[in-house]
């Protein structure tokens, strides 16, 4: 059907036989008169007659609206991602991540409490549990999956802690202190020594591997089959390193430690020499560990961590002061965080499976999933939308534990409107990992897979 769509939008339409003279001007004329309606003004227009239906689908009508919404598949450079869907289906569904309008289910369960991470690549889905690697093919619809992984890479003694996809190859670091080179496509698999402790982060880009451990050290490898396990450079960071990521450059890469120490916990290292090239930021409180960052851009970059904000740096501006940054409202740490390349930012938290998104051009967030089974679920299926003061206060003082409840109260009342449910586990869990695509948004618990289906909500 989309392929259709766009096929019949890129014909010729043909002017109405009759109405207003406004109809049958130059084509051209007329998408410039109409290229200044916004979203509303467009769909009313289309609901006149078929005709106007027909040429209000043009996606060159659509585009400018798409580079301003939400996870439309437009780059803030302009740069389509998403060539094969029509422009303005793209717009439809970035209405309902702008008001959090979606469904929400379970793709995967597992019995013991993981860690897990994932990545997503064309119609699959990699996602760690434990000391595997498993690969599920997505359905058409992409909100379900084949029960049956079809892949499964092995390789650790331990949980693989992190992985990125990269050249055909998953590489795969392990709490055994050892790094994983799979090739996706044949059986192909090696690991080698690679720290004294756990590797906690890793990251490949241009036949360049990453990786950062507990035991303070990042260190730098190649990814030439002729060259694996050679240490290339090893980097003393004095504190633990929790997050990685190498430029787009391939000229550097930076690393988010624990900030234990008297540094900032962001510092950029040259690729090829191993040396430190700047700090990032010089206010951060001690224990404020970065736990997620990743390149935009080769000059922006986007971190969060312990101290409940995501940071925006620009390094064409200032490398000591972030250009932005957005606040957890209720002071839990950022497990992860992923980006549209545009305006959508969404944010795990670290209790009770919290996932935000935000609107990078303000300050607040846009919307917050509160899961089932936390103390704010139980105080929301209690009350449902209808919310008596009286009912309420007669609830916290004859509870066990007044103060809790009260602040459970107040808690709702704030996100009221814009909680919905994620989970079903009563234990609280942070969000591991998270990614989206245009329409859906998957996010990684320690118990579950869940999906927030926004195309169809």
């Amino acid at each position: 059907k989309a392929e259709e769509a766009v096929a019949a939008a890129l014909e010729p339409a043909p002017g109405p036989a009759a109405g207003p003279a406004l109809w049958r001007l130059p084509e051209e004329l007329l998408l410039l008169v109409c290229s200044y309606l916004d979203v509303r003004a467009l769909g009313r227009l289309a609901q006149v007659c078929r005709w106007l239906r027909r040429f209000t689908s043009c996606d060159l009508l659509w585009r400018r609206i798409a580079r301003a919404s939400l996870n439309s598949g437009f780059t803030r450079l302009g740069t389509d991602l998403m060539t094969s869907i029509p422009v303005k289906e793209r717009v439809k569904v970035s209405q309902n991540w702008r008001l959090g309008r979606c469904r929400e289910g379970i793709l995967l369960k597992w019995r013991c409490s993981q860690m897990p991470w994932m990545q997503l690549e064309d119609d699959s889905l990699y996602i760690s549990q434990a000391n595997f690697i498993l690969t599920y093919q997505f359905r058409p619809d992409g909100a379900s999956l084949n029960r049956r992984p079809f892949r499964v890479f092995p390789g650790h003694d331990e949980d693989v802690c992190h992985f990125v996809l990269a050249n055909s190859h998953i590489i795969s670091a392990g709490g055994d202190g050892k790094i994983g080179i799979h090739k996706i496509h044949n059986t192909f698999t090696v690991k080698y020594s690679a720290h004294e402790q756990e590797v906690n982060c890793v990251d490949c880009k241009g036949g360049i591997i990453v990786s950062g451990s507990r035991d303070r050290t990042a260190k730098v490898w190649p990814l030439a089959s002729g060259q694996l396990g050679q240490c290339l450079h090893t980097i003393q960071t004095e504190d633990r390193v929790w997050s990685i990521a190498i430029s787009p450059l391939l000229s550097s890469f930076v690393t988010g430690t624990a900030c234990c120490g008297h540094f900032s916990p962001l510092r950029i290292w040259d690729l090829n020499s191993g040396q430190l090239i700047t700090h990032l930021g010089c206010d951060f409180p001690p224990g404020a560990g970065v736990l997620d960052v990743m390149y935009e851009s080769p000059s922006t970059l986007l971190s969060c961590g312990y101290d409940t904000y995501v940071r925006y740096w620009d390094l064409r501006t200032s490398a000591r002061k972030c250009v932005m940054a957005w606040e957890e409202p209720h002071d839990s740490t950022l497990y992860c965080l992923q980006t549209d390349g545009n305006h959508l930012l969404a944010t795990g938290s670290s209790y009770y499976g919290v996932v935000r998104l935000w609107d990078r051009r303000q300050r607040a967030c846009l919307h917050v999933s509160v899961p089932p089974g936390s103390c704010l679920w139980d105080v929301r299926t209690h009350y449902g939308l209808h919310l008596s003061v009286g009912d309420m206060a007669k609830d916290v003082l004859e509870s066990e534990n007044p103060i809790s409840h009260l602040e459970s109260v107040h808690h709702y009342c704030t996100l009221l409107f814009q909680a919905f449910p994620l989970t079903s586990t009563p234990l609280s869990s942070p969000v591991y990992c998270l990614r989206f695509t245009t329409k859906h948004l998957y996010a990684a618990l320690s118990y579950n897979l869940h999906i927030l289906d926004f195309q169809n909500p």
